[in-house]
C-alpha cells in the first residue's frame, strides 16, 4: 500500500464514499429499516470523526451525549402522548417554605388535569413537584455534580428517573418533552432554565409552549424580575410583545388554567414547506378566521387561511383528522403569535381543555416548529 493511500500521512485522501457504502452494507446486514436514513447518517458522522483524528476528550463527548439521550428517549416513549409539565426552581427551598407547599399543590392539580410532571429529581422545589405528583406520575432528569445532587427519595428507583453526565443532553429533554414550563423561586440554575426557554420560545426554536412564573399570593419574587425586563423592553433590548410569552400567576388555579386553556382549541403545530400550520382541536369560524387574517396581517401578511391537512402531513396519522390553520408566518413575531393563539381558545363554544397529545415527536424537530 503506497504511503498517501495511508490514513495520516500527507497527501492521503479518503474515499468518502467508502464510508457510505460501509454505512449500507451495515444497515441491510441488520435489517434496519425504521429512520434508516437517520441512522445512516449517525454511522458516517461517527466514521468521519474517527477519521478526522477527533480528540478522544471530543470523541467521548459526542459518545456519550449519544448515549444519554437514546436512554431517556426510551425512558419517555411509552407516555409520549401524555401532556407533560416541566417544573423549574431552587434546590435549596426547604418542606415548610410556602413555595414548596405551592409546588406540591400545582404539581398534584396538573396531574389531575391529566398532565405527568417532569422534575430535576432533586431536593427542593424538584422534590415538591416529584411528592405533589407522586412517583407514578412523575419523572426525574436528575444531573451529575461533584457536590450533588442524589435523586430525591419519591422518584429515585423508578424506571422515569435518568441520570445525565451532561446539562445540554439534559435540558434539551426538559423542553423537548415538555407541553408546558412552570418556574417558582430559585437562584442561577432557575434564571438559566427560565432565560434559555424563554429564548428558544421567543425564537421560534421551540414551538410555542404556556410557560407560567408561579409566586405565592402576595409574593414579590417574579413582580421584581418582571421589573427588569420592563426595562429591557424600554432600552429597545426585546419587544413589548415578549411579555405575551409567559404569564406571571400568584395562585395554582390560575397557573394551572393558564396551561390547560392553552391546549382548548390549539392543539399543536409545525412548518410544511414554509407554510406554519396549526393544527385544531375543533374547527373555529368563519368570522374567527377573518379576525385573525386582518388583525394579524403584520406577521403574516394575509396569507392566513382555514385548511384540510397538507399533502406532507398525511402520513402524521394522530393529527390527520383535525382542522388546521395554514399562514405564512414570519417567524419573527413570537409574541404576537401568542396572541393569536389566545384568541383561537376563545372560540365560543369550545370544549375543555385536551389532556392528551395527539401528536408525537416524530412529527417535528427539537423545537418542532422549525420542523419543515
Amino acid at each position: 500500500m503506497p504511503p498517501e493511500s495511508q490514513p495520516g500521512v500527507p497527501g492521503f485522501r479518503r474515499d468518502y464514499g467508502a464510508f457510505d457504502r460501509a454505512a449500507d452494507e451495515l444497515l441491510q446486514k441488520l435489517a434496519i429499516t425504521t429512520n434508516a436514513d437517520l441512522v445512516r447518517e449517525l454511522i458516517v458522522t461517527a466514521l468521519r470523526l474517527a477519521d478526522d483524528q477527533a480528540e478522544r476528550g471530543d470523541v467521548k463527548i459526542v459518545s456519550s451525549a449519544i448515549k444519554e439521550l437514546r436512554y431517556a428517549f426510551k425512558t419517555f416513549a411509552p407516555w409520549r402522548d401524555v401532556r407533560k409539565v416541566s417544573i423549574f426552581g431552587s434546590a435549596r427551598t426547604p418542606a415548610d417554605n410556602p413555595s414548596y407547599k405551592q409546588t406540591a399543590e400545582f404539581a398534584k392539580e396538573m396531574v389531575r388535569r391529566g398532565f405527568m410532571i417532569i422534575t430535576g429529581a432533586g431536593g427542593g422545589i424538584m422534590r415538591a413537584g416529584n411528592e405533589g405528583a407522586g412517583a407514578e406520575k412523575s419523572f426525574g432528569v436528575n444531573i451529575r455534580l461533584p457536590f450533588e445532587q442524589r435523586a430525591n427519595t419519591v422518584i429515585t428507583g423508578d424506571r422515569k428517573l435518568v441520570t445525565f453526565r451532561y446539562f445540554f443532553t439534559r435540558k434539551l429533554m426538559f423542553i423537548k418533552e415538555a407541553d408546558s414550563v412552570a418556574f417558582f423561586p430559585g437562584g442561577f440554575g432557575t434564571m438559566d432554565e427560565m432565560y434559555e426557554t424563554l429564548t428558544l420560545v421567543q425564537t421560534g426554536k421551540t414551538v410555542p409552549i404556556p410557560l407560567v412564573m408561579v409566586d405565592t399570593s402576595g409574593g414579590t419574587f417574579w413582580a421584581a424580575w418582571h421589573e427588569f425586563v420592563e426595562r429591557l423592553i424600554y432600552r429597545g433590548l426585546v419587544s413589548a410583545e415578549d411579555n405575551h410569552l409567559f404569564k406571571i400567576c400568584t395562585s395554582v388555579t390560575d397557573a394551572c388554567d393558564e396551561i390547560c386553556n392553552f391546549y382548548r382549541v390549539y392543539n399543536s403545530s409545525r412548518y410544511v414547506k414554509g407554510k406554519f400550520v396549526i393544527r385544531l382541536n375543533q374547527p373555529v369560524s368563519a368570522e374567527t378566521v377573518a379576525r385573525l387574517k386582518k388583525d394579524f396581517v403584520d406577521i403574516h401578511g394575509g396569507d392566513l387561511e382555514s385548511t384540510a391537512p397538507l399533502p406532507d402531513e398525511a402520513h402524521e396519522e394522530r393529527v390527520v383528522h383535525l382542522p388546521r390553520i395554514a399562514m405564512n408566518f414570519n417567524r419573527r413575531n413570537q409574541g404576537r403569535l401568542r396572541q393569536l393563539i389566545d384568541i383561537l381558545n376563545q372560540e365560543p363554544g369550545a370544549a375543555a381543555p385536551v389532556p392528551q397529545r395527539q401528536t408525537g415527536p416524530a412529527d417535528d424537530d427539537v423545537g418542532g416548529a422549525t420542523g419543515e
